[in-house]
This record gives structure tokens, sequence and C-alpha cells, in this order.
């Protein structure tokens, strides 16, 4: 039996899990600092999966000059989506390109915020 916990809610000790594993794979002192790298890395993917509430902005305009046919524009579909979430007790709000399977593929923008209540407003304000 395998138990999943989806990053949103264990996201106030993400860091301290990840760097206990490394630390079991790399040896002691190294599980700290591979562990930021790695969610540096990933930062996207973490993001989107500690988000508490999200909201639809709009579709990602291509913004590329594809000469000819828009065809290599219209392969994916991605959209904008405003999210706001904690992360290791750090809050943030964020505006993440999301395909139509609800996978990310980046970050826009990331703001980190002091609290709760100011997350909240920053995310409120995204356009």
């Amino acid at each position: 039996m395998t138990v999943r916990t989806n990053i949103g809610v264990a996201a106030d000790r993400v860091l301290a899990k990840l760097a206990a594993g490394l630390e079991i794979e790399f040896g002691r002192g190294a599980g700290e600092a591979l562990a930021a790298r790695f969610v540096a890395a990933e930062e996207a993917d973490f993001v989107w999966e500690a988000r508490l509430c999200e909201r639809w902005l709009g579709a990602l305009e291509c913004g590329c000059e594809c000469p000819g046919d828009d065809a290599a524009c219209e392969e994916i579909e991605l959209d904008r989506v405003a999210i706001v979430g904690c992360l290791d007790g750090a809050w943030f709000a964020a505006v993440s390109i999301v395909d139509g399977e609800g996978r990310t593929h980046g970050l826009m923008a990331r703001r980190a915020c002091a609290s709760e209540g100011s997350a909240r407003e920053a995310y409120a304000a995204l356009r």
C-alpha cells in the first residue's frame, strides 16, 4: 500500500522532508543545500502543487513570430492561472502557465508575501 500526500497538504514541511531524504542518499550536510537547489530548479511544479486556490486569468497569447502557418503556436493551448499558496511556511501569490490537463509549464510571476492576508490581497490583484 502506498500513501501519497499532496504537496499542498504537507507544504509546511516540504524542504525538511526532501532534505532528510537527500541526506540519506548523499550524506549529512548535503541534504539541505541539494533540497534548496532541487526546489529552485522545479519551482513551477512545487508552487503549483502548493496552491490553495486558483483563478483562470485567460489564454496565454503566443507572442512568437511564426512564419506562415501558426500551427506551431497552436500545437498546445496554455492558460494563465492566478494562484495563492504556502510553501514551507512562506506565503505567495503567482501566475502559472498551465495546459488543459492541469500540468504547469512555468511561472510568469511569483510574489513572496508576509502573511496569508497579504498573499490573498496580491492574488486578488493578479490580472
